[in-house]
């Protein structure tokens, strides 16, 4: 009876051994897929432990063998630019994958600026979107997640892998669609973007437990949050915090729905100070940093064909909040400050003569206003009225905005330490790439000093955790933004990442300091910010003698008074757009900085100031929104800021 009870315990053993389960496969190994030419392919998935699997590709076979966890991967050779080809996977069933590309694939990673959609910027680029199908320039998305433990796998986004067209390039990261549109024109190669992104995230955020080794204070932050009881203790903080700034903010933007949209019959709007829209606020007469309710106010006078007819009205981007009125009827309403507002006007509501719209406008932090460069305009009866005029405006006097509970630990657990390198880089390890685009450091701006070895210590991790050498590693330097705050945060920010370049091998960066708003911190021109990147590609990535970036200091002699500098990157020569060169500082031993006299002469900069008889030190474009700065090289690229003292 004994031998018996053994003889069926491991005849179930066996049977529970060589069980079958379907192949699953990561989801961006799927069709539509990009994988990276002329380097191994590595692909990957699971079944169940102990399953053969067969992979077809091209017309060779590959055999791999699942391990005790399920997983099996294979390395296919290495493959030439091509495709359309189908992927074969056998084993207790059957994919077949289609549509698969061989080119070049990089990965899109940081924070907002990257994450920053082609749809935000429809108007700005309705040309290209309109112009945009290419079936070899593709992207996959992936889904917004973070985990205080390595995740294994990702969803998509948007479906999966998707392909350039005017449907949906909308979709794409606006800065890696221009990157990938350049490189695919240069290289005539399919490029692949895989868009890892969540805006406000940290650089801390993006790393692995091993690399935060040296930042103590990210790894005991980390061991703390981790454990599941004190993230259960601050989600109710968090929660509670949240729930009562947003009643708060409710309450205070709910205070008025009538009076100032109301006609001159029971508020005097006269004196009512004007301003041109679209414009932040903030930039067109209201004080830096104006956080709060505004009311805008629009007399518009419409012909008898228009009366009751049923409309539209176009108010460009607002942030954050509105609530839009005609005639004192509410026509719409939204909360998402990067959304363009089209809102339908029902028959009746429009009338012969005057007409008022009001927008009453609600910003919790940074810019405010109605925004971008959409069209302010009321379409009724076939006829279009601009709109793109001065607004009356007025804050709203009633009360202070409840401020936002900072103090409440951090708000949101994907900023912590890990959490995206575990949930949205992770799992794209050892997918097969050609390099790394990258857009990040706003979170970072006030831990500079910092983020010169915090930013290189990330970098060495997705090297070393992708296992593929050192791979091109190319970032965005910060824009000019925030030019009313004090101090000068982001460009101390921007000499972190400037240093990276001789810190961290096979680095190229993109110089933005002259395509940034000082009042959004979401600049708007994000083709520029990707035919630069895509410069320092051709360079870096693909070894082609192009000038791929503005000059950069290199070093310095002093002449009695002057400071005599020298650039790398000068391309044919410097150059100045304008008459004089402006832009430089000059300090002496007590490094009070005056602005300085500049002149280029012998393709260097001669830099002096009467007030400074002995130079100690020299900057350039040392500002969080810098003016005037203007120093080039002859191939339009602008130079890199920076801070210099004398040895």
């Amino acid at each position: 009876m004994v031998k018996l009870r053994y003889i069926f315990f491991f005849a179930a053993l066996q049977a529970s051994f060589f069980a079958k389960a379907d192949i699953t496969l990561p989801a961006f190994i799927n069709n539509g897929m990009v994988l990276q030419r002329n380097a191994p392919i590595n692909i990957w998935g699971w079944a169940a432990a102990g399953e053969k699997v067969s992979i077809r590709f091209d017309g060779k076979t590959y055999h791999a063998l699942t391990g005790s966890d399920g997983k099996w991967e294979v390395v296919l050779d290495k493959h030439i630019a091509g495709g359309p080809y189908q992927l074969h996977l056998q084993g207790n069933n059957t994919i077949v994958l289609n549509d698969v590309l061989v080119g070049d694939v990089w990965i899109a990673a940081g924070q907002s600026n990257m994450e920053y959609e082609m749809r935000n910027v429809k108007e700005l680029y309705k040309k290209e979107i309109a112009q945009s199908a290419n079936k070899q320039i593709r992207q996959f998305t992936v889904t917004k997640a973070y985990s205080f433990t390595t995740l294994t796998a990702v969803t998509a986004a948007n479906g999966g892998w998707i392909a350039a067209n005017p449907e949906n390039t909308p979709a794409f990261s606006a800065v890696a669609y221009f990157f990938a549109v350049q490189l695919h024109q240069q290289n005539n190669v399919p490029i692949g973007i895989i868009n890892t992104t969540w805006g406000g995230t940290p650089a801390e955020a993006w790393m692995s437990r091993e690399a935060l080794q040296p930042f103590t204070n990210y790894v005991q932050r980390y061991e703390y949050i981790k454990q599941p009881e004190n993230i259960a203790s601050l989600k109710a903080s968090v929660s509670e915090a949240k729930l009562t700034y947003e009643q708060q903010l409710n309450q205070y933007f709910t205070s008025d729905t009538t009076g100032f949209y109301c006609s001159g019959a029971l508020y005097n709007v006269n004196d009512w100070p004007k301003m041109k829209l679209p414009a932040l606020w903030e930039t067109a007469g209201l004080p830096a940093n104006h956080d709060g309710m505004v009311w805008f106010r629009k007399e518009i006078m419409l012909p008898e064909d228009a009366a009751g007819k049923p409309a539209q009205l176009e108010l460009s981007y607002i942030d954050d909040i509105d609530n839009t009125y005609v005639n004192g009827q509410l026509v719409g309403s939204s909360a998402i400050w990067n959304e363009a507002r089209k809102y339908n006007i029902p028959a009746g509501v429009l009338k012969a003569g005057k007409n008022i719209i009001a927008v009453k406008i609600m910003d919790t932090g940074g810019g405010g206003g109605i925004y971008g460069d959409g069209n302010l305009q009321l379409s009724v009866a076939g006829n279009r009225y601009p709109l793109n005029t001065e607004w009356q405006y007025q804050p709203f006097p009633q009360q202070v905005l409840p401020p936002y509970p900072w103090d409440k630990a951090v708000l949101y657990l994907h900023y912590e330490p890990t959490t995206m390198y575990n949930a949205m880089l992770a799992p794209l390890i050892p997918y097969s790439i050609k390099g790394v685009i990258w857009y990040q450091g706003e979170a970072n701006v006030n831990r500079a000093k910092e983020y010169e070895s915090l930013f290189p210590a990330m970098i060495a991790d997705w090297r070393k955790r992708f296992g593929q050498g050192n791979f091109p590693f190319l970032f965005v330097q910060l824009a000019n933004y925030n030019d009313l705050a004090p101090g000068a945060d982001w460009a101390a920010l921007r000499a972190a990442q400037l240093k990276t370049l001789t810190t961290s091998p096979n680095t190229g960066m993109a110089v933005t300091i002259d395509v940034g708003e000082a009042g959004d911190i979401h600049p708007r021109n994000k083709k520029e910010v990707g035919l630069r990147l895509a410069l320092a590609a051709q360079k870096i990535a693909y070894r082609k003698n192009v000038v791929h970036s503005g000059p950069v200091y290199k070093q310095h002699t002093v002449q009695q008074h002057k400071w005599v500098i020298q650039f790398t990157n000068t391309g044919t020569g410097l150059a100045t757009r304008g008459a004089v060169l402006t832009g430089f500082e000059i300090a002496g031993p007590d490094k009070k900085f005056v602005p300085a006299q500049a002149i280029i002469r012998n393709n260097m900069v001669e830099v002096w100031s009467a007030k400074v008889p002995s130079p100690a030190a020299v900057r350039y474009a040392w500002a969080n929104s810098p003016d005037g700065c203007n120093l080039y090289n002859q191939q339009g690229l602008p130079a890199a800021p920076f801070w210099a003292d004398k040895p």
